[in-house]
């Protein structure tokens, strides 16, 4: 695989996918509806860095473990590769319960830690002891790659220190409602508070994927998590206490509470959207090209149906769309199983399957189906793992010797959808993308009632495209000419540009209309990422579990490191 391509627009030279097959077109994949049904799958990148590190026999310690009995103190977890080390430098604090919040301007939390790039020295890890707690007021180097902190999910880790202590078990089903013992409230990378830049880092071969840093500092704090709760239960009951029962350690994922701070994400970085979709969409058209799966694959997904259940019956949530939306998915996945028994007995079983998915099956069901299909196959895609990157500057440069002509007709041809909007109706336009100074995120404001259109962000693509188009009328010669005369158009040419030569890059959906859902955005990026059991908690954050029923450190070079993602 070539490193950081923009995956082409056209699969029909892909050997691997059949004549009359072919990846689903954009203007079915690229609304929001159905990105905000996404599931995770074998491309996503949990699951990408956990398969290399075992395949490279990854080796993982942890050299420094200074806790007190109030679970106070730094650790450092690394993890050595083939080529390199990183390490986990965590900070643990005895946080008073009123200071706790989820919230981007909290200043306090219950640990906070970074990535380090190698084995950081003594004088590293005092340098890192005077910044890291302080997060965004700290001071990290180009030596750290990554930023976070957690808290607490505090009645479930009272009632497991508790437990343990007493030398008994944690209730089984108190740890299936809740999933995780603290949820990370932010991940930073990429240069943010003088962290690494990701140019620095991005032709190493284990950061090829997309996020694989972030993805290792999530994982190995979920093993901080797990070592702290069990050293403060022993810390509690001496003799008495007990370790978690490894089969149910594995049930704890990690949390995240996510809000509109992510949601611009995928529409700021179209190519590389372009990339991650482009692959998914690939990998099911090659499994779809299956002319006659062998027995073990049959096996393999027959098998993976009722674990797709299971998850869907573990997954809950008290927000109405997402209870309708588990309510179409387990009835989904049932429908699904009773098609499968009657045997898969057509030539190319797996499109027959998709097909009958396709007029039967609701979006969600629709999207875990894919996620099914792509499990089945990983000779065919866990190669598209390393097209998922780009190298955006390729794509940003403007072809100013383009005819206008041509660009109208780019226009016609990727933004049907947006010139059939009447962007003058006032719930066309109802909200506004803006940065809010007060909680340092981006918000989504209404238009007609808040005084911060002045503030607006270009994160509406499908209203800037069509006033584009309506400037174009009755225009000749070359795009730069017209930019000469038309400057405050530069950003939405550049889009049409991009969304011409890659199909998968532009949102094909009005992302400030009056009922836009930015949780949708959320969604599918997270299931990228691998994320689990979406909660929404309003229309504009969610909450997700991350790693849950992946193996630990200590479990990696024996562990199955694809079957946790299906639970059994």
């Amino acid at each position: 695989m070539m490193q950081h391509p923009v995956l082409a627009q056209a699969a029909t030279d892909d050997p691997l996918i059949a004549d009359g097959i072919s990846p689903r077109s954009p203007s079915v994949v690229m609304r929001l509806s159905r990105m905000g049904s996404f599931h995770a799958s074998r491309l996503s990148f949990m699951r990408i860095l956990l398969r290399r590190m075992k395949a490279e026999g990854w080796a993982i310690s942890r050299p420094v473990w200074e806790i007190d009995a109030k679970g106070v103190g730094r650790a450092v977890y690394t993890a050595r590769g083939p080529e390199r080390a990183y390490s986990l430098v965590a900070f643990a604090h005895d946080l008073p319960d009123h200071m706790r919040s989820d919230r981007v301007i909290a200043t306090a939390w219950d640990a906070t830690f970074t990535l380090h790039d190698g084995i950081p020295s003594t004088a590293d890890i005092a340098r890192l002891e005077a910044n890291v707690p302080l997060q965004e007021a700290g001071r990290v180097s180009e030596k750290e790659l990554c930023l976070a902190r957690a808290n607490r999910s505090v009645r479930l880790w009272d009632h497991v220190v508790e437990r343990l202590s007493e030398g008994a078990q944690p209730d089984a089903v108190k740890v299936a409602e809740v999933g995780y013992l603290m949820r990370t409230t932010a991940v930073y990378g990429s240069a943010k508070f003088g962290a690494a830049d990701r140019e620095l880092i991005v032709n190493r071969t284990e950061c090829l994927a997309p996020f694989q840093m972030e993805m290792l500092t999530v994982w190995l704090i979920r093993a901080f998590v797990m070592d702290l709760v069990e050293h403060m239960a022993r810390s509690k009951g001496g003799e008495k206490a007990v370790a978690l029962d490894p089969r149910l350690r594995r049930t704890f994922g990690i949390g995240n509470s996510t809000g509109l701070g992510m949601a611009p994400f995928l529409i700021n970085h179209p190519a590389l959207l372009n990339n991650w979709i482009a692959a998914r969409e690939w990998a099911l058209a090659r499994a779809r090209s299956v002319a006659d799966p062998s027995e073990t694959e049959r096996k393999r997904f027959l098998a993976l149906l009722p674990r797709a259940s299971k998850n869907a019956d573990l997954w809950r949530s008290d927000h109405p769309a997402q209870i309708e939306k588990l309510k179409a998915l387990r009835a989904d996945l049932t429908a699904l199983e009773i098609e499968a028994a009657k045997g898969l007995t057509a030539a190319y079983p797996w499109d027959a399957l998709w097909r009958w998915g396709e007029t039967t099956l609701t979006e969600e069901g629709q999207e875990a189906l894919a996620s099914l299909l792509i499990e089945v196959h990983p000779e065919l895609v866990d190669g598209l793992s390393d097209c998922m990157a780009a190298d955006e500057a390729q794509a940003f440069p403007i072809d100013g010797a383009c005819s206008v002509n041509s660009l109208r007709i780019d226009i016609e041809t990727h933004y049907d959808w947006a010139l059939n909007v009447d962007w003058e109706a006032r719930e066309a336009q109802a909200r506004v993308w803006y940065v809010s100074q007060e909680k340092l995120e981006p918000r989504l404001g209404e238009r007609w009632e808040e005084e911060v259109a002045a503030w607006e962000q270009p994160l509406q693509p499908g209203r800037d495209v069509s006033a584009l188009y309506t400037a174009l009328q009755d225009v000749e010669g070359s795009v730069a000419a017209f930019l000469m005369a038309h400057p405050e158009h530069r950003h939405i040419v550049r889009r049409v540009q991009i969304a011409a030569r890659y199909p998968y890059a532009e949102i094909r959906d009005n992302t400030i209309s009056a009922d836009v859902l930015p949780i949708d955005l959320l969604r599918a990026k997270l299931s990228f990422f691998g994320a689990g059991h979406f909660d929404p908690r309003s229309d504009r954050w969610v909450r997700i579990n991350m790693f849950r029923g992946a193996p630990f450190p200590g479990e990696l070079a024996e562990a199955d490191v694809e079957g946790w993602a299906w639970p059994e």
